[in-house]
C-alpha cells in the first residue's frame, strides 16, 4: 500500500495558518469519506433489506466502486492500487448480482457490521472531536485576548494570576485537543481503507461459503485474489496500529515538553533571548488606527521571507506583503495600555507599523530579527554565524581595550589609507602617522564615563551644549516658527559657499583629545556600538548647511535652525576610513565637564554616501575663510597706513601754517616798533614813494598769505 498523508502532531502548539490550512484539507476528505460511506451504506443495506432488490443494490454497489477512481479525493486520490482492487470488486459483484435472501444473517455479521461500526463510532468521533476543538481554539483566542488586554501599569496581582491561569489552561487544553483530534484524522486514512475492504471481504467470503459450488463463479484465481486483499488488509491495521502507538508516544512527549511553553510570558532565564535570528514567524497583534484617538489591534500570523515582512490570517493559503524591512528602523516604542510593543518604519520614512509581541523574549528577538534584516545579514552565506559575528563585535566594541593602535590595526585597509583630514587651524602638519599615537591609550582620547547624546536639541532650548554662541546673537533665541525677528539679514546670505545635504544624527559624546582624525573614528566606533547594544535605531533627518561662517542643521519640515556651528570652532573633521556614509567633526566650545576653560566634542553623523563631499565642503569654507580673513586684515592694514598718512600731512600743514602765522606777527611787531613823527597840532607824517609802495607790497602779500 502507498504512504499515507499524515497531519503533523509536532506543529499543533505553534498551530500556524499552514497548520490550519493543511487540517482543512483532510477535514474536507473526512467529509467526502463520510459523503461516500453513507452512499455504500445504504447501497449495502439494500442488499440486507430486501431479498429482491438484491440484484440492484449490487449493481448500485458495483456501480459506486467503478466511480471510486473519479472520486476527487484531497489525499490518496491517485491510489492506483486501490483503484484496480475495486474495480475487481466490481467486476465480481455484478456476476453476483443474483444472491438470495438467505444470505442476509451472514451479510448482516460480514458486510453490514464493520460498515456500520466505521459509520456510527469513527466518523461520529470525527465530528466530536471537530467540535470540541473549536470550542479550545475559541476559549484560547478569548483568553489570549484577555491577556493582550492586560495593562502595563501596576494592576491587581489576583486578576492577572487568573488570565495567566486561563490562558495557560486554555493552551494546554486547545494542544490536547488538537493533537487528538489529528490523530483521529491520521488514523481515518487507515479506517476508510479497511471500512471499504473488510465489508466486501465479509460479503464475499460469505457468498463462497453459501455457494459449495464456487466453482462456476468463485475461481481459484479469485481466491487467491480475495487471500491477497485479506493480507493487504491486515497489513494496513498491523501499520495503523504501529503508527497510532507511535503517534500516542509522540503526544506524551510533546505534553511534557511544551508545559513551560504554555505560559504566555515565559521566564527569560530559562528560555535565554536568541539575538542571531535571521528568520521568525509568530502571531503579533498590529495595531490599526479607526479614528484621530482610537485604534484596534488584530491577531495575525507575521513571519519573515528573505527582507520583507509577510502576514496571514487563519484560513490563508499564503501570506501577504506587510512591509520592506531592508534598511529600515525598528525600536521599542510605549504604545497605549500595552506591553511589549516595538514599532517598525521602512527605510523612506513613508510607513510605520506597531506592533505588539506576547511575550518580553519574543519582544526582544522580533526587534533583533528585523534589526539582523535590516542590515541585509541575511543575504550573506551563513546568515547566522554572520549575525552573531556582528552582535560580537558590538558587544566587544563598549569594552576598554589596551591599546588604541592594537584596536585599530585589524580594521584598516591593508593598501594606501586616505590621508586625515588635517584641521585648519592647527600650527603643523598633521597629514602623516605620528610615532606617538602608537602610544595612545582610550583613556586620552575620549573619557570612560562620557555620556553618549543620542538625539540633538530642540532649538527652544537656550545655553545649547557644543553650541558656540556668535557675535550679535548672545542674548536672542532662535525663533521656533522659523520667522525672523526682524527685518536684519541671514547670517549667511552674503556667504560665497552654500551647500546643502542631508544628513542623519547619531550622537555626540566630549572627547579629550582633538589633533588626529583616529578620535573621530574611535568616537564613530564606540557611538555605533551603544547604539547596537541599546537597540537604538531611530536617527533625526536634518539638512546640513556649509557656509564660510558657520554649519548649520534645519530642519527639514519647518526649516528652523537645530543648531549652529561657527566654522572656527570647527577644529577636525573626517569621514570613516571604510563607510563613506559616515562622518564627524570636532567643535571646541568653551566649558564643558573637563576642568579647563575649553572642551571638545565630537558630533557624528550619517550621509547619503556623501561624507567625503560635506568633508571636502567645510575643508573649501575654511579656506575661504581664511582667505576673507587674509584679505580683510590686509585691507585693514592699508587703511591703516592711510590714515597715519593722513594723520602725518594734516600735522605737516598744521605747522606749516604755524609757521607762517609766526612771520606775520613778527612783521606786525617789527612794523609797530618804527618811530612816529606825529605833531601834537595834528599834522601826518608823510610818506615817502619808495615806504608807499613797501606798504602796498605788504598788504598784498598779506592777501596772498590769507587767500593761501
Amino acid at each position: 500500500m502507498p504512504g499515507i498523508d499524515k497531519l503533523p502532531l509536532e506543529e499543533t502548539l505553534e498551530d500556524s495558518p499552514q497548520t490550519r490550512s493543511l487540517l482543512g484539507v483532510f477535514e474536507e476528505d473526512a467529509t467526502s469519506i463520510s459523503n461516500y460511506m453513507n452512499q455504500l451504506y445504504q447501497a449495502m443495506h439494500r442488499i440486507y433489506d430486501a431479498q429482491n432488490e438484491l440484484s440492484a443494490a449490487t449493481h448500485l454497489t458495483s456501480k459506486l466502486l467503478k466511480e471510486y477512481e473519479k472520486q476527487r479525493f484531497p489525499l490518496g486520490g491517485d491510489d492506483e492500487v486501490m483503484n484496480s482492487t475495486l474495480q475487481q470488486f466490481s467486476k465480481v459483484i455484478d456476476e453476483l448480482s443474483s444472491c438470495h435472501a438467505v444470505l442476509s444473517t451472514q451479510l448482516a455479521d460480514a458486510m453490514m457490521f464493520p460498515i456500520t461500526q466505521f459509520k456510527e463510532r469513527d466518523l461520529k468521533e470525527i465530528l466530536t472531536l471537530k467540535e470540541v476543538f473549536q470550542i479550545a481554539s475559541n476559549d484560547h483566542d478569548a483568553a489570549i485576548n484577555r491577556y493582550s488586554r492586560l495593562s502595563k501599569k501596576k494592576e491587581n496581582d489576583k486578576v492577572k494570576y487568573e488570565v495567566t491561569e486561563d490562558v495557560y489552561t486554555s493552551r494546554k487544553k486547545q494542544h490536547q485537543t488538537m493533537m487528538h483530534y489529528f490523530c483521529a484524522l491520521n488514523t481515518l486514512q487507515y479506517k476508510k481503507k479497511i471500512a471499504l475492504l473488510e465489508p466486501l471481504l465479509g460479503y464475499m467470503q460469505a457468498q463462497i461459503s453459501f455457494f459449495k459450488m464456487g466453482s462456476e463463479n468463485l475461481s481459484e484465481q479469485l481466491e487467491e485474489f480475495l487471500a491477497n486483499i485479506g493480507t493487504s488488509v491486515q497489513n494496513v491495521r498491523r501499520e495503523m496500529d504501529s503508527d497510532v502507538e507511535t503517534m500516542q508516544q509522540t503526544i506524551e512527549d510533546l505534553e511534557v515538553a511544551s508545559d513551560p511553553l504554555y505560559v504566555p510570558d515565559p521566564d527569560p532565564t530559562k528560555f535565554p533571548v536568541n539575538r542571531n535570528l535571521t528568520r521568525k514567524a509568530g502571531y503579533l497583534n498590529a495595531r490599526n488606527k479607526t479614528g484621530l484617538v482610537s485604534s484596534t489591534w488584530d491577531r495575525q500570523f507575521y513571519f519573515t521571507q528573505g527582507g520583507n515582512l509577510m502576514s496571514q490570517a487563519r484560513g490563508d493559503v499564503a501570506g501577504g506583503l506587510a512591509m520592506d524591512i531592508d534598511n529600515c528602523s525598528v525600536m521599542a516604542v510605549d504604545c497605549e495600555d500595552r506591553r511589549y510593543c516595538f514599532q517598525i518604519t521602512s527605510f523612506d520614512g513613508k510607513k510605520s507599523s506597531i506592533l505588539q509581541a506576547e511575550s518580553k523574549k519574543d519582544h526582544e528577538e522580533w526587534i533583533c530579527t528585523i534589526n539582523n534584516i535590516s542590515k541585509q545579514i541575511y543575504l550573506s552565506e551563513n546568515p547566522e554565524e554572520t549575525a552573531a559575528r556582528v552582535n560580537q563585535s558590538a558587544l566587544e566594541a563598549v569594552t576598554p581595550s589596551p591599546s588604541f593602535q592594537q584596536r585599530h590595526e585589524s580594521l584598516r585597509p591593508a593598501g594606501p589609507s586616505r590621508p586625515p583630514t588635517a584641521r585648519t587651524s592647527s600650527s603643523g602638519s598633521l597629514g602623516s602617522e605620528s610615532t606617538s599615537l602608537a602610544g595612545l591609550s582610550l583613556d586620552s582620547l575620549v573619557a570612560p564615563d562620557t555620556p553618549i547624546q543620542f538625539d540633538i536639541i530642540s532649538p527652544v532650548c537656550e545655553d545649547q551644549p557644543g553650541q558656540a554662541k556668535t557675535s550679535g546673537q548672545g542674548g536672542r533665541r532662535t525663533n521656533p516658527f522659523g520667522e525672523s525677528g526682524g527685518s536684519t539679514k541671514s547670517e549667511t546670505e552674503d556667504s560665497i559657499l552654500h551647500q546643502l545635504f542631508i544628513v542623519r544624527f547619531l550622537g555626540s559624546m566630549e572627547v579629550k583629545s582633538d589633533d588626529h582624525p583616529d578620535v573621530v573614528y574611535e568616537t564613530m566606533r564606540q557611538i555605533l556600538a551603544a547604539r547596537a547594544i541599546h537597540n537604538i535605531f531611530r536617527m533625526t533627518e536634518s539638512h546640513l548647511l556649509v557656509t564660510c561662517d558657520c554649519l548649520k542643521l534645519i530642519d527639514p519640515q519647518t526649516q528652523v535652525t537645530r543648531l549652529t556651528f561657527p566654522l572656527p570652532c570647527v577644529v577636525l573633521y573626517a569621514t570613516h576610513q571604510e563607510n563613506k556614509r559616515l562622518f564627524g567633526f570636532v567643535l571646541q566650545t568653551s566649558g564643558g565637564r573637563s576642568e579647563s576653560n575649553l572642551s571638545s566634542v565630537c558630533y557624528i553623523f550619517e550621509s547619503n554616501n556623501e561624507g567625503e563631499k560635506i568633508c571636502d565642503s567645510v575643508g573649501l569654507a575654511k579656506q575661504i575663510a581664511l582667505h576673507a580673513e587674509l584679505d580683510r586684515r590686509a585691507s585693514e592694514k592699508q587703511k591703516e597706513i592711510e590714515r597715519v598718512k593722513e594723520k602725518q600731512e594734516k600735522e605737516l600743514s598744521k605747522q606749516r601754517q604755524i609757521e607762517k602765522d609766526l612771520e606775520e606777527q613778527s612783521r606786525l611787531i617789527a612794523a609797530s616798533s618804527r618811530p612816529n613823527q606825529a605833531s601834537s597840532e595834528g599834522q601826518f607824517v608823510v610818506l615817502s614813494s619808495s615806504q608807499s609802495e613797501e606798504s602796498d607790497l605788504g598788504e598784498e602779500g598779506k592777501k596772498r598769505e590769507s587767500e593761501a
